[in-house]
This record gives structure tokens, C-alpha cells and sequence, in this order.
């Protein structure tokens, strides 16, 4: 940024990719209740850390809107949105979609072995039972 240029003003901002939203979600009982999240790309996604895909439906809600707008958003009892802040976004994790594939990797493997498990456990054969004892290992 030139040193002469001021930052954005955060009314002024879209909520687009790459910016920092702070919403008030409105019940339909008018109640309250705030959230803020980083807006990305799908890939970079991960809303426990503050990271929201902008192919979400709250993300298309708000896409292109700035602050002070309110707009309808239907999702169990929340009946609208209004954006409070928008702001540029911090750094975004690029190893969200790594983090994902490794845990998706884990899961199957625990699986398969339950299921290994499972099998050589209720598995009886002519030439003696199977002994699960050594397919709980994690081969790394």
C-alpha cells in the first residue's frame, strides 16, 4: 500500500474472498447472536479455525454486500443476517485442504482396521480362528 493511500474504510467494503466479516444473525424470534469469519476459496475452508467457503450458503448470502445491509438468510431459526464489519482478511491457511485429505486418510484406515477387526473376531475357521491382536497397529 502506498503510504499516501488510506486503508478502506470497513463500511465501504464487499464481503468477497479475502475479507474479515463480522454478522449478527437474527432468529426468528429477534434474537441475536454474532459471528466473524474469514470469507476464502472453498479449498481453504475451515470454519472451526474462522475460514468460511464462499460457496457456502451464508457465504452467497452476503457475497458483494457491505456493512450496515441486512439480508434474508434461512437457516433453521435464523431468518436474516445483517453485516456488521468487513475488513481485509488475515493470512489464509493454506494447508486446510492437506489437513483434510490427512484426516480423511486416518479415517478410512481406523475403518479398515475395524473392520479387520471385526471380521477376524467373529471368523472361525477349520484351520483355527483368526487373532486380531496385531491388526490395531498403525503401520507409520
Amino acid at each position: 500500500m502506498n503510504p499516501k493511500e488510506t486503508p478502506p474504510s470497513p463500511h465501504l467494503m464487499q464481503a468477497v474472498v479475502g475479507t474479515h466479516v463480522t454478522l449478527e444473525l437474527i432468529t426468528e424470534a429477534g434474537e441475536t447472536e454474532q459471528l466473524e469469519f474469514d470469507l476464502v476459496a472453498d479449498r481453504s475452508a475451515d470454519f472451526a479455525r474462522g475460514f468460511l467457503g464462499e460457496s457456502t450458503p451464508l457465504a452467497q448470502a452476503i457475497y458483494g454486500q457491505s456493512a450496515g445491509r441486512s439480508v434474508l438468510y434461512q437457516n433453521a431459526d435464523i431468518r436474516a443476517v445483517r453485516i456488521l464489519a468487513v475488513k481485509p482478511g488475515q493470512a489464509v491457511p493454506e494447508d486446510a485442504e492437506a489437513r483434510r485429505q490427512e484426516t480423511l486418510r486416518k479415517a478410512v484406515r481406523q475403518s479398515d482396521t475395524t473392520n479387520a477387526i471385526i471380521f477376524a473376531s467373529s471368523f472361525s475357521g477349520k484351520w483355527g480362528d483368526y487373532d486380531p491382536t496385531g491388526l490395531d497397529e498403525d503401520p507409520e
